[in-house]
């Protein structure tokens, strides 16, 4: 299966949507504008609140939903209040890439995960998710960002999770054993910014159905060591987790 091939075929087989011909629109921010867009009117078309005549966010998950990553999730994150550094109870701050209309934030939030910052380059799907999400996940933070430029200072957060965003930055029509330049400057852009923005012992997830050995090369660096868990039996998906070395800063 090819780069290409990874990203579309959950594509097709979770939404039953019409692939693009050129898979690298999945790239560009007026592609995810007009589709989040879309989606909106298609699920309000179909189940409008009659009531206020509101437009309520459709939302969906890439590759797994939340219910399904929750054991691994136990494993890696630390619990909601953890003793920090400086002896007290304090929250842990996670950063989720690339949000897109996914509830993975939310129902971090539901189990006791209060400080998440959720960023998206989609100015549409920030603005649908910050409404949706107001009254119920009140203390989450929206803002639109792209995962290739961050604007938080450096050692912000004690998490960062990437849950299907790499692999759409990482898609192309070319060679997946030769990628383009820009399609590895995207993917270096992205795991530099990650490094810069995470604490010491802070830690990098990544979910992705992106094979290893197309992946692995875009995560490697100095300050980390690259674990992986395989999930699923015939039908892989990828849960990396590399934790920042404590002597980086």
């Amino acid at each position: 299966m090819n780069e290409e091939g990874d990203y579309n075929h959950d594509h097709r087989d979770s939404r039953n949507e019409v692939i693009p011909d050129d898979v690298r629109c999945y790239r560009e921010k007026e592609y995810w504008d007009a589709r989040y867009i879309k989606e909106m009117i298609q699920r309000n078309n179909k189940n409008k609140d009659q009531e206020s005549g509101r437009m309520n966010a459709a939302t969906f998950d890439w590759f797994k939903t939340f219910a399904e990553l929750k054991p691994l999730f136990n494993q890696h994150l630390p619990p909601p209040l953890f003793v920090s550094s400086a002896s007290s109870s304090a929250s842990p701050n996670i950063l989720i890439l690339g949000c897109g209309n996914s509830t993975l934030s939310e129902e971090l939030y539901d189990v006791g995960y209060k400080n998440i910052t959720n960023i998206d380059f989609s100015p549409v799907v920030i603005n649908q998710m910050h409404e949706r999400c107001s009254k119920t996940h009140g203390q989450m933070k929206w803002e639109v960002m792209d995962v290739r430029s961050l604007t938080f200072p450096d050692a912000s957060f004690d998490i960062v999770i990437d849950k299907g965003t790499m692999d759409a930055l990482l898609c192309d029509k070319g060679d997946v054993w030769n990628p383009a330049d820009d399609v590895i400057e995207n993917a270096r852009q992205e795991v530099d910014e990650v490094v810069r923005v995470l604490k010491p012992g802070g830690k990098f997830i990544y979910i992705t159905f992106g094979q290893p050995h197309f992946r692995r090369r875009h995560l490697e660096r100095d300050c980390w060591k690259i674990e992986l868990i395989t999930i699923g039996d015939a039908f892989h998906y990828f849960f990396y987790h590399m934790t920042k070395d404590l002597l980086i800063t």
